[in-house]
């Protein structure tokens, strides 16, 4: 019911997916003149090609090409969205003119004009980009902004990788064009194969962990050829020989390094988690350099690490970070930095391929100044984990042009041609592959949730009977919290509703949102719910956060450490507080979606659930407070707090049915169910506030419970006395209706049902 429900809402929404690059492209070219893109053009052609790219005329003469980053190369930058910049290229591959149409930075957030952003930008005009191509030179550089470092390198690095991509793909006639037909001549994959168990010496001897050291006096030499005469005029201080940073790096989805370094208990955890074809890379670091940095506490992003392959980077964000305590190989030092890094799965990363991590090593010159220089890293798979095997003449044709996702991605050459693929499989959009690879985790979830739906629509049966009710709903919200929680990651946030309101307005692709498939799942059924039983089925049962405090409150009760109950005034006033926070995040949302992630930690959420409390101190010690709070005032956080229990609960008014039933006697005179509600969401007067009730079902066990609530005492009493009555008519000689004779022959007179007085409330 949760599921069909819901696919039948989202059926008739009718969004569309993603437009194609040729008209993103247009979409953008409005926004500049020919002119400013091209030098001396005065018109543009028609869009050719996907991806697109346009030519610039002056008249009937070919100045260039006009064509926007996105398209070929990454460029999300710290908002999570991409920069969209127009770039022009004159056919000889020299980069004559960009322009910033659209963004999603923060950069206003911390005073910095974004005219000084394109000023650091613009420097790449001019550029020619062939050399670069044909690897004579290095790749040009953008000076860096303080307070802006992720946002400058994101559009200069997606400027440089686009136009080599678009160069090498031999659309603008450059010579810096591979060779066209050259077909690989053996597909290459991981070998599964090969999963021994090796010593931290042997990994590094080979190349399974690759490794770069910097002295003070490496970084002291490249700062003052840089050019930067404030930066060489702050040398780090020490010893020329002191050891500035020690980094390693190796790709431990590959099972032989994986097993290796995290153990085979660590390693099968990992290879559950990755998704089909997906990489995960271990970093570690010693020297008073630290290559995590601080800015990803601020705002969730590794600034001072990227990964690069070919014309693709990325930088990782925290949801990709677990921190590890040490490596599990025989002999490897301990390092006081070792971070896990999963690669998103759109970054199409090719482990067989060779790759680079870059170090970016900033340093203070003034006030609100920085300087910064990079090291690379380069790591090449070993041949002993890789396989080959050849190519198919069908297969050769189509080698030439790399096959691409609907998103315009490329495929690495392991889901080209591996053991798997077909032509049909090739054209598969990513989300189906993720889904396909999920079916386990799919179906557990499935069946959780089918399983909820036989709890809410037989809890009248259930919740006669207290006892198997309690250990069910506890079983229940264990599971909740264990597997969908801390082994699958699936904690719903406020986050993703902005996300969600902010892709309405953006433009909506269900591909995106398809790509997480349990987080997808639980908003189809959170959506039937709402119709239902509004928040409650999520807030009650289905929020893993919300299961810890329950659970633990539990045993706190178990153990007797005192509950308290809020005045019913304070009480009130306080629901509000929770609204009030997510209007707050949702406004700031319309203004800088990034920014409002920021301010969504106020969720502890990502702390205890996606991070287990593997996360700085700061975070931690906010996580514990509200736990520690819930252990005297039953789900403290859900009560006054969450800001996505508030979401939930402004649509779940729409709901159709009323499930749970009272008494007339409940609120007048009595009071017992609103005395014992956990979350104190039943008013003195007897009705339920739907927008605060969780769904717990206690007051439905008191509904029909004849021993505790009055009403049903007054049930069972007339009952009784009826039985009673029919039982003493057969035997009680003429003694009267009120009497019934005892086992030794004496009348005892029945008491009156009226006389009895309920328990107090």
């Amino acid at each position: 019911m949760f599921l069909g429900v819901a696919l039948a809402i989202f059926g008739w929404i009718g969004f569309g997916c993603p437009a194609d690059a040729s008209g993103r492209l247009a979409d953008y070219l409005p926004k500049a003149e020919p002119g400013e893109l091209v030098p001396g053009a005065n018109r543009l052609g028609l869009p050719q090609g996907d991806p697109a790219i346009v030519p610039a005329y002056k008249d009937d003469q070919l100045l260039g090409f006009v064509y926007l980053n996105s398209d070929f190369a990454n460029a999300t930058g710290y908002s999570g969205k991409p920069i969209q910049l127009l770039v022009g290229i004159n056919p000889k591959g020299v980069l004559t003119g960009l322009k910033l149409v659209e963004h999603k930075e923060p950069i206003v957030l911390v005073g910095i004009p974004e005219k000084r952003i394109l000023e650091a930008v613009n420097k790449l005009i001019g550029t020619d980009m062939d050399p670069v191509v044909r690897g004579t030179v290095p790749a040009p550089q953008v000076d860096i902004v303080s307070g802006a470092t992720v946002t400058v390198l994101v559009m200069g690095d997606s400027i440089v990788r686009s136009a080599t991509k678009l160069i090498r793909s031999g659309r603008l006639g450059a010579p810096g064009n591979a060779p066209a037909g050259v077909a690989p001549q053996a597909a290459k994959a991981i070998d599964p194969g090969k999963s021994a168990i090796r010593d931290w010496q042997s990994l590094v001897g080979d190349g399974s962990v690759r490794r770069l050291t910097l002295s003070l006096a490496d970084v002291n030499q490249a700062f003052e050829k840089s050019g930067n005469a404030a930066a060489a005029a702050r040398p780090e201080e020490g010893e020329p020989g002191d050891t500035f940073i020690d980094l390693y790096v190796a790709d431990v989805a590959v099972p032989t390094i994986g097993r290796s370094l995290l153990g085979n208990d660590g390693y099968d955890r990992l290879a559950a988690r990755l998704k089909p074809g997906q990489q995960a890379l271990v970093v570690a670091g010693a020297g008073r350099y630290s290559f995590k940095g601080a800015a990803y506490v601020r705002g969730g992003i590794f600034d001072r690490i990227e990964l690069i392959q070919e014309t693709n980077s990325i930088r990782f964000r925290d949801r990709d970070h677990t921190r590890l305590g040490s490596l599990e190989a025989e002999g490897a030092p301990d390092f006081p930095e070792i971070a896990l890094f999963v690669v998103p799965a759109e970054f199409n990363f090719d482990p067989t391929e060779p790759w680079t991590l870059q170090l970016l090593v900033q340093r203070v010159v003034g006030a609100r100044d920085k300087a910064w220089v990079t090291f690379e890293l380069g790591y090449a798979l070993p041949d002993a984990y890789v396989k080959r095997e050849p190519v198919k003449p069908a297969a050769q044709q189509s080698a030439a042009q790399p096959a691409k996702t609907p998103g315009g991605a490329p495929v690495s050459t392991a889901e080209q041609h591996g053991a798997a693929a077909t032509p049909a499989a090739e054209d598969e959009p990513l989300w189906t592959k993720i889904w396909r690879g999920n079916i386990v985790k799919i179906g557990t979830t499935v069946l959780a949730l089918g399983a909820l739906t036989l709890i809410f629509f037989f809890q009248n049966q259930l919740v006669r009977r207290p006892q198997v009710y309690t250990w069910v709903r506890r079983a229940y919200l264990a599971f909740i919290l264990v597997w969908l929680g801390w082994y699958a990651n699936a904690q719903l946030s406020v986050v993703n509703v902005l996300t969600f309101a902010n892709s309405l307005l953006t433009g909506f692709s269900w591909e995106y949102f398809l790509s997480a498939p349990l987080i997808f799942l639980l908003w189809c059924s959170i959506a039937a719910g709402l119709l239902f039983w509004g928040r409650g089925p999520f807030c009650g049962w289905l929020c893993p956060f919300g299961a810890l405090q329950e659970l633990l409150n539990n045993v706190a009760q178990a153990v007797k450490i005192p509950q308290y109950r809020l005045p019913w005034g304070l009480h009130e006033r306080l629901w509000p507080l929770k609204y009030i926070i997510f209007l707050g995040l949702f406004g700031m949302s319309l203004y800088s979606t990034a920014f409002a992630e920021q301010l969504a930690e106020v969720e502890p959420f990502k702390t205890t659930i996606v991070l287990k409390f593997a996360r700085e101190w700061p975070f931690v010690i906010y996580a514990l407070t509200l736990l520690s709070a819930g252990l005297f005032v039953e789900r403290f956080f859900c009560r006054y707090m969450c800001p996505l229990g508030a979401a939930l609960a402004i649509p779940g008014r729409i709901r159709m049915f009323e499930w749970l039933r009272r008494w007339p006697e409940c609120g007048s005179p009595c009071q017992r169910c609103a005395n014992e509600c956990p979350v104190q969401a039943i008013h003195p007067e007897g009705h339920i506030n739907v927008n605060e009730c969780i769904y717990c079902m206690h007051c439905q066990e008191l509904y029909f419970d004849d021993h505790r609530c009055p009403h049903m005492i007054q049930v069972r009493l007339k009952r009784e006395k009826r039985e009673a009555l029919s039982s003493s008519s057969m035997r009680s000689g003429g003694k009267g209706p009120g009497t019934i004779i005892t086992a030794s022959g004496k009348p005892v007179a029945l008491p009156r049902a009226e006389a009895i007085t309920p328990p107090s409330t």
